[in-house]
């Protein structure tokens, strides 16, 4: 029986049928490959979109230039450009065959032979390709069932394509997190007999693949097997099972609390509390969310949520909270207010410009804080507060007053 694509939305974004021409689709130069088909076929939203064609790079430059399309040589040494359509970027990768590889990095050489190309691919589930026009779909590892029993099979024999590259250790798991129903054994125990092969890998592909594995559907459960299974001890020893019970504990708060999975704060808690700066270190994270990523096992201190998140903003404070297990739903849609007294006001009631003005707005704002940040100070308690830093700079010989 003929496998038919589904008329998916994304098959009719703005201008794609016309590239699909463009590139030969009519005479069989160029088909839809990998994530579009596979989640058309699970009826998933789709967003990216590649097409491969048996056009070499110079000729798919040359006719997108021909019919007005922007070209962007995004990976032309490796046969990609990206085409950007009013509809947005579409990749158009050249097939190929693997030369060499050493688990990192791969040599290629473009080729015309579909199977050729499906065959140096990673899962089955990603090798289908499907006709624009007619939308035939074409499986030649039987990816369409894989898809429809959620199994992650590599293509061919697992350690050959482990060996080709690494990362498909972590990628392996991560599909199986997002779309996986029953693990496959030979892929899990290649995997596992692999798992040292991680190393050779930079530090900043694993923390890519890993975020987005953190924020797959099955995360828990997956990293789980992956802790039990050792996958993770070479670059990541600091994961263990207890982390694991964290990252369940935060998945329920952050389900409970209708708040998106974020990769940062679900690897703050899969670590210790002093491994965190390590971590990301090692990992090479921005320095954005490597500080993110060690405030987040700060704890929440014995102030409330809202003293809390203004101390240290919204965003962290909610990691904070959720990792602690402590509700955030009124915060969420909290905006930190200002103090309502300004140095200046301070100044105008008798207060010597100089630190003092500045220690003299802090302990009202704590006082603030502790009153629940109410819309006005009492003028006494201004009173008050300005007196005794007069006082406190005359008994240190300065009279404190303007």
């Amino acid at each position: 029986m003929e496998l038919i694509l589904p008329d998916a939305p994304w098959r009719d974004r703005e201008g794609l049928r016309g590239l699909a021409d463009i590139l030969g689709a009519r005479n069989g130069d160029a088909r839809y490959v990998g994530g579009a088909v596979r989640d058309a076929l699970l009826d998933l939203p789709v967003s990216d979109i590649d097409i491969a064609t048996r056009l070499p790079p110079p000729e798919v430059l040359e006719r997108l230039a021909a019919f007005g399309v922007r070209a962007v040589p995004t990976g032309l040494a490796h046969g990609t450009v990206t085409a950007v359509l009013p509809s947005g970027p579409v990749e158009v990768t050249t097939l190929r065959r693997d030369v060499a590889t050493d688990g990192r990095h791969a040599v290629i050489a473009f080729s015309e032979d579909w199977l050729e190309d499906a065959g140096r691919r990673d899962f089955t589930m990603n090798a289908l390709y499907a006709d624009p026009a007619t939308g035939a779909i074409f499986d030649w590892f039987d990816g369409h069932a894989d898809v429809l029993a959620g199994r992650v099979r590599f293509i061919g024999d697992p350690y050959r394509r482990i060996a080709e590259d690494h990362l498909r250790i972590l990628r392996f798991f991560r599909f199986h997190a997002r779309f996986g129903r029953e693990i496959d054994e030979d892929g899990l125990s290649a995997c596992a007999a692999r798992a040292n092969d991680l190393m050779a890998l930079s530090r900043e592909r694993i923390a890519a693949e890993l975020g987005k594995l953190l924020v797959a559907r099955s995360a828990v459960a997956v990293v789980g097997l992956m802790v039990d299974r050792g996958i993770l001890r070479a670059v990541l020893p600091e994961i263990a099972v207890g982390g694991v019970d964290r990252l369940g504990d935060l998945a329920a708060a952050e389900t409970a609390a209708g708040v998106a999975p974020d990769p940062v704060r679900r690897l703050a808690a899969l670590l210790p509390r002093d491994a965190a700066e390590a971590v990301g270190a090692r990992l090479k994270l921005s320095n954005a969310d490597r500080k993110r990523l060690v405030a987040a096992t700060a704890g929440t201190g014995t102030e409330g949520p809202f003293a809390l998140a203004y101390r240290v903003g919204v965003g962290e404070a909610v990691d904070r909270l959720l990792l602690a297990g402590r509700p955030v739903d009124d915060l969420l849609r909290w905006t930190p207010p200002r103090l309502p007294v300004s140095g200046g006001a301070l100044v105008a009631r008798g207060l010597v410009k100089g630190p003092g003005v500045a220690s003299t707005l802090r302990a009202l704002e704590t006082r603030w804080i502790a009153d629940g940040f109410p819309d006005a100070l009492p003028d006494a308690t201004i009173d008050q507060a300005v007196a005794g830093a007069i006082a406190a700079n005359a008994a240190s010989g300065d009279s404190g007053r303007a």
